[in-house]
């Protein structure tokens, strides 16, 4: 009895473990795209999506934004710190132990540190009021809105913690796919910008 009540738990787990591989064989291919890319390929495309990020509302009527550090080839956002640091207040995330994050308000690249994964972070009190647009990294998505991120979780829980925020996600064309496997602790976004186009 004991025995068939571990295969049928097994059983319901299975669709689980077959998402979960499926997921991460997508992000190794996408990852590894993004990662070698051309940085003169890199650089002139994350232009272009950044043209388009200031142009919607999400962004031009948001105050409070969150923003990233890119890394690896990631679109680079951080023409937006340089550009808007005066006129709004720009966040950054600061990874904590236990897969979480908390925010900081950027001040400028001279109050920037690295962080537990080499990635650069702001200094000084961490951030507790609210968010009005959260501008999101991802290495897939698809054209229904769900995201694959890079795996710790980070952005998911921090995502679902702050259901009053826009999410906007920026990617280029070669991360939209079909098909985006899904878990149920995945967080959607709004709206996702690439060089090219922008789907809601």
């Amino acid at each position: 009895m004991l025995f068939e009540s571990q295969i049928k738990s097994l059983l319901q787990r299975l669709p689980y473990w077959r998402r979960k591989k499926q997921k991460n064989t997508l992000r190794r291919q996408l990852e590894m795209k993004r990662r070698t890319m051309p940085k003169e390929e890199a650089e002139s495309l994350s232009v272009a999506v950044v043209s388009h990020l200031k142009s919607v509302p999400e962004f031009c009527e948001g105050q409070k934004i969150m923003l990233y550090y890119p890394i690896r080839n990631e679109v680079d956002v951080i023409p937006l710190l340089e550009a808007y640091q005066d006129s709004k207040v720009l966040l950054l995330p600061v990874v904590l132990h236990g897969h979480k994050m908390e925010l900081r308000q950027y001040k400028g690249a001279e109050s920037l540190k690295k962080g537990s994964y080499g990635i650069p972070e702001p200094i000084g009190e961490r951030y507790s009021g609210r968010i009005d647009t959260i501008i999101v990294p991802g290495v897939g998505f698809d054209r229904q809105l769900h995201r694959i991120g890079r795996g710790g979780g980070y952005y998911d829980r921090f995502l679902k913690k702050h259901p009053e925020a826009k999410k906007v996600a920026v990617a280029y064309d070669f991360q939209i796919v079909d098909h985006v496997p899904v878990s149920f602790f995945d967080q959607k976004v709004d709206a996702i910008i690439t060089p090219t186009t922008i789907i809601r």
